[in-house]
């Protein structure tokens, strides 16, 4: 079995909304691509900065038992694969098999630098908060 993972599209999270970032990797995915998003920790929530924190804090607050679930990431590159995963059938084969096809990282691995990048785009609001502000604050 070969452990390599080599994706085929790189996708670039700086400055890119998440749900727009995760819509594009979710998409190519169920096309059978494999996909690999850097720079994570550079993705931007739009919205107004305390109704984003608190929004978040609620989530990972709420649930049952720390054992049982649900859990809720806290770190950048965490939070961008379960927002992929909300937008794929993943209790299914073919959106599980799209998912274990996405890989996130928080800053650009040595193996990904000389690769070219898609952008995911840019914000059109001014409001905006990083994930990497957002896992400080929660």
């Amino acid at each position: 079995m070969n452990d390599k993972f080599e994706p085929s599209m790189v996708i670039d999270a700086t400055d890119a909304v998440l749900g727009r970032l995760a819509s594009v990797a979710a998409k190519q995915a169920l096309m059978g691509k494999t996909i690999a998003i850097v720079n994570c920790n550079a993705a931007v929530v739009t919205g107004r900065r305390q109704r984003i924190i608190k929004e978040y804090y609620q989530k990972r607050s709420r649930g049952g038992a720390s054992q049982k679930g649900p859990f809720f990431p806290k770190e950048p590159f965490r939070i961008v694969k379960r927002t992929i995963r909300g937008m794929l059938s993943y209790k299914q084969g073919r959106g599980n098999a799209a998912l274990s096809r996405i890989r996130c990282f928080n800053t650009v691995p040595a193996e990904y630098e000389e690769v070219a990048k898609m952008k995911a785009g840019k914000p059109k609001t001014t409001t905006t908060l990083t994930l990497k502000k957002l896992e400080a604050e929660i």
